[in-house]
């Protein structure tokens, strides 16, 4: 199994709606996945997640969507240029 690491800015209504603490819950209900899901000063969400191809395209779709109060607009794909190590999918603040 190979791991791929992704970065994903989020944009639309999703702050204030739950989604950071959703994105976490969803990747542990996946399992196997590393990263971290914070707001950005923008509005933005911003998630970073490492894992096997397969699971990381389940996390995606869930961020497509966003929980129940959120308007995703946009996700868009951005370089992963980061090399820190994770441990765990947590929520930044």
């Amino acid at each position: 199994m190979s791991l791929i690491r992704q970065r994903w800015l989020i944009s639309g209504r999703v702050q204030g709606v739950f989604f950071r603490q959703s994105t976490a819950q969803r990747a542990v209900e996946i399992g196997e996945l590393l990263g971290w899901v914070r707001n950005l000063p923008d509005g933005r969400v911003e998630v970073l997640v490492e894992g096997d191809a397969a699971r990381v395209s389940q996390l995606r779709q869930f961020c497509e969507q966003g929980p129940p109060l959120a308007r995703v607009d946009r996700l868009a794909l951005v370089a992963a240029e980061t090399a820190e190590a994770l441990a765990a999918f947590t929520v930044c603040s």
